[in-house]
């Protein structure tokens, strides 16, 4: 568990070998406890004695027998017993998909790896912000801007790699999903090749989540019942664009403000209508989102003063987003009357 009680100064006891019980130390230690260590229920042969002054007893679950009468006494004391959960396996990399940007869309996995976490390696698009309460591993900033890149890729499977050799437990928390445009593929190439344990945990990805965000659906039963999610970062072939507009459907762009004049007019030249709806849709679930709705032909003078992070949605599921919206709206009105009557 992650802890939110005011433990400064507090005499905490830790329960458990070395091994199970380091990430729960550190954990307590983060939040101000006075951490005191038990590492065996027995002392000498004789049952291991409590120290006195003990606020809280932090019981991790290291497979040992014999800490069960030793919690009774503890609890016969009146002194709380929380259980803790062991340390996973020390010296393995867990790549985290950390959702749009929000710790409300983190998986219950992903949670479960930042707590468990010694080193944690962010970017700047997953929830950066909400980590001090998520973990109290180490925090170090890779993140990587358009045209200016803090940490290159190449460093970064670097520092992943060299930590999880030295015993920790890393943790490389990105945004969105890792394998949707996050190179997730080459950072797990990179710890196989130096014979590093790795898994996957995968992220709710911006390309549903944001548009959602906006009240856009990606399919919509009789409007579009496929969609294409396509990296925005670099312009399109003419090939490509032809193959997207004669796809149908719906089309999402992930970061694509860099490259949207070149889509939209793209676009109209492999034959798609110039009065196709399109959304962009700013910072999705961040403070100052913001939905910019035009068509294909106007798209680029209405988002003129947009900015990644965005999201570009084109197709008729922009409508009915915007259909949505003026039933919901004439809905509140029709209840705020009602209610008005009422009084």
């Amino acid at each position: 568990m992650q802890l939110s009680i005011d433990l400064t100064g507090r005499d905490v006891l830790v329960t458990g070998t070395h091994a199970a019980a380091r990430q729960a130390v550190r954990r307590y230690q983060a939040a101000g406890a006075v951490v005191h260590r038990l590492i065996s229920p027995y002392d000498a042969g004789q049952p291991a004695q409590v120290p006195q002054g003990t606020f809280l007893v932090a019981a991790v679950e290291d497979g040992q027998p014999g800490w069960a009468s030793l919690l009774d006494r503890c609890r016969e004391a009146g002194i709380p017993v929380a259980a803790e959960p062991a340390a996973g396996p020390a010296g393995h990399v867990t790549l985290v998909g950390g959702g749009p940007g929000t710790s409300d869309l983190l998986t219950v996995a992903a949670v479960k790896a930042l707590r468990d976490a010694d080193v944690v390696f962010y970017d700047r698009l997953a929830p950066y912000q909400e980590l001090p309460l998520l973990t109290s591993a180490e925090l170090v900033d890779v993140g990587k801007k358009p045209g200016h890149h803090k940490v290159s890729q190449s460093d970064i499977e670097k520092l992943m790699v060299e930590s999880a050799l030295a015993g920790n437990n890393v943790v490389r928390l990105k945004g969105g999903d890792p394998y949707v445009f996050g190179r997730g593929g080459e950072e797990v190439a990179a710890c196989v090749a130096a014979g590093v344990k790795v898994q996957v945990v995968s992220g709710v990805t911006s390309a549903i989540s944001v548009p959602a965000a906006a009240g856009i659906p990606v399919t919509h039963r009789e409007v579009s019942h496929m969609f294409t999610v396509v990296s925005g970062h670099a312009p399109l072939t003419e090939k490509e664009h032809r193959h997207l507009a004669g796809l149908g459907g719906t089309i999402v762009v992930l970061m694509g403000i860099g490259t949207l004049h070149q889509l939209a007019a793209g676009l109209r030249r492999a034959g798609m209508r110039p009065d196709m709806p399109m959304a962009v849709v700013e910072r999705g679930y961040r403070p100052g989102q913001r939905t910019t709705i035009a068509d294909l032909g106007t798209i680029a003078s209405a988002a003129a003063g947009c900015s990644n992070p965005a999201v570009l949605v084109i197709g008729e599921v922009v409508r009915v987003a915007e259909a949505n919206r003026g039933h919901a709206h004439a809905a509140d009105l029709d209840m705020l009357a009602a209610s008005l009557l009422g009084s």
